[in-house]
C-alpha cells in the first residue's frame, strides 16, 4: 500500500485557497472527454482528489456518487481526480466502488501538483461563478451532511452571487 507521502505535495505560502480560480485539470476523463472547467462555468463543481489505498476516500465515493445522483439536474458536476500511478489499481477500486461521475487519471499528478491537496481525500468545491468557495480535506461519515448542505447552498445561487 502506498503512502500519501510517496508523493505528498508541499504546500507553499501561493497555496490555492477560498476565492480563487480553480486551476486548470487539461486530462481526459476515462471516456476520452477533455476536462475544461471553462465550460462548467454556471454549475457547482467538485474537484475531488482520491487514491485507491485511501480509506476514507472508499467511504467517500459512495456519498459523492449519491450526491451526483441527486444533484446533476440541478448543475452540480463531481470530477474525481485519481492520483493512483497504476491504472490497473485506479481500475480495481471503481469496480468496487463504481461510480457514474467523471473520473480523470492523473498518475504523473500534474493535475494534484497545481492543486496541492495535503491529503485524501480533498474535495474543492467550485462555485456556479467560477470561483472556489470550499476546500474540504479528509472524509468521514458525519462529514458528508455538512458537505451535502453547502452543496445545495451553491446550487441555490445564480452565477452572479
Amino acid at each position: 500500500m502506498a503512502s500519501f507521502a510517496a508523493w505528498s505535495l508541499t504546500a507553499t505560502a501561493g497555496a490555492l485557497g477560498v476565492g480563487d480560480a480553480p486551476p486548470p485539470i487539461d486530462l481526459p476523463d476515462l471516456e476520452g472527454n477533455e476536462v475544461d472547467l471553462d465550460e462548467l462555468r454556471g454549475k457547482v463543481v467538485v474537484v475531488d482528489f482520491w487514491a485507491s489505498w485511501c480509506g476514507p476516500c472508499r467511504q467517500e465515493m459512495p456519498v459523492l456518487q449519491t450526491f451526483h445522483e441527486k444533484y446533476a439536474t440541478e448543475g452540480l458536476v463531481i470530477i474525481g481526480v485519481n492520483v493512483d500511478r497504476s491504472s490497473k489499481k485506479m481500475q480495481e477500486f471503481l469496480e468496487g466502488n463504481p461510480v457514474t461521475f467523471r473520473i480523470v487519471h492523473d498518475p504523473k499528478t500534474l493535475v494534484a501538483q497545481r492543486y496541492e491537496p495535503t491529503t485524501m481525500p480533498t474535495s474543492y468545491v467550485v462555485g456556479r461563478d467560477g470561483k472556489l468557495r470550499y476546500i474540504h480535506q479528509g472524509f468521514r461519515k458525519k462529514d458528508a451532511e455538512n458537505i451535502e448542505a453547502r452543496l445545495t447552498t451553491l446550487l441555490a445561487e445564480s452565477a452572479g452571487d
